[in-house]
């Protein structure tokens, strides 16, 4: 057992190693990115490093330009070995990197989000690979591909669709949107208590749907010979049929006979019979043992 244990937590640490791996190289990668980006700024660009992403607390947008060109969202990716575009898909190896590409679009979208409906079209997602400078392509869905040596010219190619004074004015609603902390909404999970029932309006009775569907079908079935049995009674506004010993109508049917809906109606033996028969019982068997020997001598 202490081997068993001792190889489990041998193989958790290599994970951990390997995560963290991964996150100091795509840390290296934005550095990388974010210096070379650094380099608009002169060219009336704005930068925003490591902001929110709009409507996911724990996710981090890694750089958000908005310069002439429009908003650019930039997805830095520090990936090794061979990647390419090739016939509008994004490799890397013989794999296909189509998830890269959706984040990349998700991220544009929720940056357009928060923008007015003017600008919303104006917002552009590109991918930039740190590790493969002289890349360049774009993908199929239209988002652009650059490496660190190409990702400048890129985006300072972009045709100029806002003027200085839009430049500013996105940047600072940006800043304000992107860079505060972000807080779960109230529709939230977390918010929900465990075992809290909400219930809209004109919903199911508690039974639920299932007892509501028996209750039609028995609407069905034992409706008419409800009302054939109780004929003459006083019929209530949900249509069932009360009556009362000495022939007055009771509201709501609520008396034995009533005919509800969803509800058959069945007979019940009344008390006084059974009494009855077991009174005739002991009467025969105290003749037959007392009275019938006697008798017949």
């Amino acid at each position: 057992m202490a081997a068993e244990r001792v190889a489990r937590l041998k193989r958790q640490l290599d994970q951990a190693e390997r995560a963290t791996k991964a996150w100091d190289a795509g840390a290296a990668g934005e550095r990388v990115v974010a210096d070379k980006l650094s380099e608009l700024v002169p060219r009336g660009w704005y930068v925003l490093h490591d902001v929110h992403w709009p409507g996911r607390p724990k996710a981090n947008l890694d750089h958000v330009l908005v310069g002439p060109g429009g908003v650019v969202v930039v997805d830095a990716k520090n990936w090794t070995g061979e990647v390419r575009v090739a016939s509008g898909v994004l490799w890397q190896g013989r794999y296909a990197r189509t998830q890269a590409v959706e984040g990349a679009l998700a991220q544009c979208a929720a940056v357009a989000s928060i923008l007015s409906p003017p600008y919303r079209r104006l917002v552009r997602p590109l991918i930039c690979m740190a590790a493969q400078p002289d890349l360049f392509g774009v993908t199929n869905s239209d988002v652009a591909v650059a490496g660190a040596q190409r990702v400048v010219g890129a985006i300072e190619s972009l045709p100029a669709v806002l003027d200085q004074k839009a430049v500013v004015g996105l940047y600072e609603h940006l800043g304000q949107q992107l860079t505060h902390e972000q807080e779960p909404g109230i529709t939230a999970f977390r918010n929900v208590r465990p075992g809290t029932v909400v219930r809209p309006a004109g919903g199911l009775p508690p039974g639920g749907a299932h007892t509501e569907s028996q209750r039609t079908e028995s609407q069905r079935t034992e409706g008419p010979r409800a009302e054939g049995a109780n004929a003459g009674g006083n019929r209530t506004r949900s249509g069932s049929i009360a009556r009362h010993p000495a022939g007055r109508g009771l509201p709501g049917g609520s008396q034995p006979g009533t005919a509800r809906p969803g509800r058959s109606i069945k007979a019940h033996p009344h008390g006084g019979t059974s009494a009855g028969r077991l009174a005739l019982l002991a009467a025969f068997v105290i003749f037959a043992v007392y009275v019938l020997p006697y008798w017949t001598r």
